[in-house]
């Protein structure tokens, strides 16, 4: 059996006491836990608005045109990029990127299905494990 291996991280954190735009994405992302505090110009935070802002015109966008908008270097934006597609947020498709969804409460959504069917694996080990250790 092969393994799809999809890195899926809840935090829980306080949500910000202020309606700001900056802040609740930035709660979003610190909740999915595709943020850290080693990312201090907060590049991964940019990229993930610019894929927001391509799915949103159903427009994937290229790795070279991520470097120029956010004036990052190319490695950092492939490593931000291959995080979130670790996390199953992003996919890759003809050497452009887009969020797996078109909207952020889709993609939460999306995220929270991921979520449910990975506990249902465990939940069936689990029980199978239980089962063998009561012969």
């Amino acid at each position: 059996m092969a393994y799809i291996r999809q890195r899926i991280t809840i935090i829980n954190i306080s949500k910000p006491s202020e309606s700001n735009i900056n802040k609740e994405l930035q709660w979003i992302g610190n909740s999915l836990g595709l943020f850290n505090m080693r990312d201090k110009d907060k590049s991964r935070f940019r990229l993930f608005i610019e894929l927001l802002k391509s799915a949103k015109q159903n427009s994937p966008i290229s790795s070279d045109e991520l470097v120029e908008k956010l004036g990052i270097t190319r490695g950092t934006v492939i490593h931000h990029l291959n995080k979130l597609m670790e996390s199953g947020l992003v996919i890759h498709q003809r050497r452009r990127y887009i969020l797996r969804v078109d909207s952020l409460a889709s993609l939460i959504e999306e995220v929270e299905k991921d979520f449910e069917r990975t506990f249902d694996i465990i939940i069936e080990v689990a029980k199978d494990v239980d089962d063998k250790m009561k012969d």
